[in-house]
């Protein structure tokens, strides 16, 4: 059996009212759609995120599901979800994995490539 084909695709954008510059509180908003363009469903079982600032100082984030919940998708269906981040720098990358399982039990990890957040007026 082959494994789900899972595609993630990542918008990101700066929260100016909740970033407070004089404090190096930089924060990001990201929304992540979760597409299966397989055969087969899958489910969201952990989420693991590295976030790092423009000092390289690295923040690794890992837990169940992403925002509170364990999606399975169905073949041909997305799932959309939008969370946060908040840096001590302007500009920073993420980059993670998710662990899934088929509903026959078999799990695999889909790779989330590096994504940039950037504060608008911070490159030229």
């Amino acid at each position: 059996m082959t494994k789900p084909l899972i595609k993630v695709a990542v918008k990101t954008r700066y929260v100016a009212d909740a970033s407070k510059e004089e404090k190096q509180r930089f924060a990001f908003a990201y929304t992540v759609t979760i597409a299966n363009d397989g055969e087969q469903a899958a489910q969201l079982l952990n989420r693991h995120w590295r976030i790092t600032d423009a000092t390289n100082a690295v923040q690794e984030v890992q837990g169940a599901g992403v925002v509170g919940e364990q999606p399975r998708i169905l073949p041909g269906k997305s799932y959309t979800y939008s969370s946060g981040s908040v840096l001590k720098t302007d500009v920073g990358t993420m980059e993670g994995s998710y662990e899934m399982q088929t509903d026959s039990g078999d799990k695999f990890t889909v790779k989330i490539p590096v994504f940039s957040l950037i504060r608008p007026q911070s490159l030229h």
